[in-house]
């Protein structure tokens, strides 16, 4: 079978044949893959920024259809469509799992890191993880919801945003444009979307953005919002770019939050005096539970939130992936292993 692998020097991916999972073991399910999207982490990963590991099937935005289940299995059936998501499986009995925070689990298991992934023809699950897609979803949207989607939804719910409210979304690609969906058009929130390309902004202005910032246009960012909307109330930030961290907690108001998910590998700054004086909150969010997962799937299905995917052969893997590191791509790009 087809599958995109970290390469033997742990530095980038190649495209490779590979030998399809010949045991279904317990609780386990075979899927066959419809689509994977590509994710800056799978970026990561394939540079060996967690840690290298060579030869590991990547992908984490999988969507499939069961082909067959293993002993035990009951919560899918063969013809089920099915995510393979970033959380591949908790312990299931820590306190991470039992209290809602399963993401959180210290024994967890990420989907092309530390388990393989989605970008094969085909790939095994955990069956009790796999969230199935609803019915009258576009699986390839749904395979950009499966990790975008549900990182952005749960950052806006960790937000506290409420309608009405300004929140701010620094970064409009792939992960910020859903941001500004789900903030817009799920939480009825007012939106500021901060970018560096031109594109991504007019595309998120057509996204439901209510203000668009050229961080390149605009000498003082924060600044800026601060006069346009008296200080936004959240601030999600999405960019891979330390600056975009420090001017996310410029540009909210006494009170406001700022919730992190980009992995730029650098530190930001934070003024310890601005953090107490003025209240504010910074918070990190890791993509989402499968209860999240369900939801943001469901937004997707009702037609309110709709990724902006571009599907590529999968012997493109190579080059979607220097395209990535130099940002040139818009929305996401999608691997289709239907063909």
């Amino acid at each position: 079978m087809r599958a995109v692998v970290v390469n033997n020097e742990g530095t980038g991916v190649e495209v490779v044949n590979h030998d399809k999972p010949a045991v279904v073991g317990h609780g386990q399910a075979l899927v066959k893959v419809e689509y994977c999207g590509v994710c800056h982490t799978d970026l990561h990963v394939a540079h060996g920024d967690f840690g290298k590991v060579p030869g590991r099937i990547l992908g984490h935005e999988g969507i499939g259809i069961v082909e067959e289940v293993g002993e035990g299995v009951e919560t899918l059936k063969k013809g089920d469509r099915v995510s393979i998501a970033w959380f591949f499986e908790g312990c299931g009995h820590c306190e991470y799992c039992t209290t809602g925070r399963e993401t959180l689990c210290r024994s967890v298991k990420n989907a092309g890191y530390n388990v393989d992934g989605g970008m094969s023809d085909y790939a095994l699950v955990t069956a009790d993880y796999a969230v199935k897609v609803p019915e009258g979803l576009n699986p390839a949207q749904a395979s950009s919801i499966t990790c975008a989607g549900v990182t952005t939804y749960k950052a806006i719910k960790e937000a506290k945003v409420e309608p009405g409210q300004w929140v701010a979304i620094y970064g409009a690609g792939g992960l910020g444009n859903l941001a500004i969906q789900y903030a817009k058009k799920v939480f009825n929130a007012r939106v500021v979307a901060v970018d560096i390309n031109q594109d991504k902004l007019d595309l998120a202005k057509e996204s439901g953005a209510d203000l668009v910032v050229n961080g390149k246009e605009v000498k003082d960012v924060a600044g800026y919002i601060q006069e346009k909307t008296g200080g936004t109330h959240s601030a999600v930030v999405t960019a891979v770019s330390k600056v975009a961290f420090n001017q996310a907690v410029d540009s909210v108001r006494a009170g406001g939050t700022v919730v992190a998910v980009g992995l730029p590998s650098e530190y930001m700054e934070l003024s310890i005096v601005k953090t107490v004086l003025d209240g504010i909150r910074v918070v990190g969010s890791l993509v989402g539970t499968r209860k999240d997962l369900e939801e943001a799937f469901d937004f997707g299905a009702q037609g309110l939130v709709v990724p902006v995917v571009e599907t590529v052969p999968v012997d493109t893997a190579v080059e979607v992936f220097d395209q990535m590191e130099k940002g040139q791509i818009q929305g996401r790009k999608v691997l289709d292993f239907t063909k």
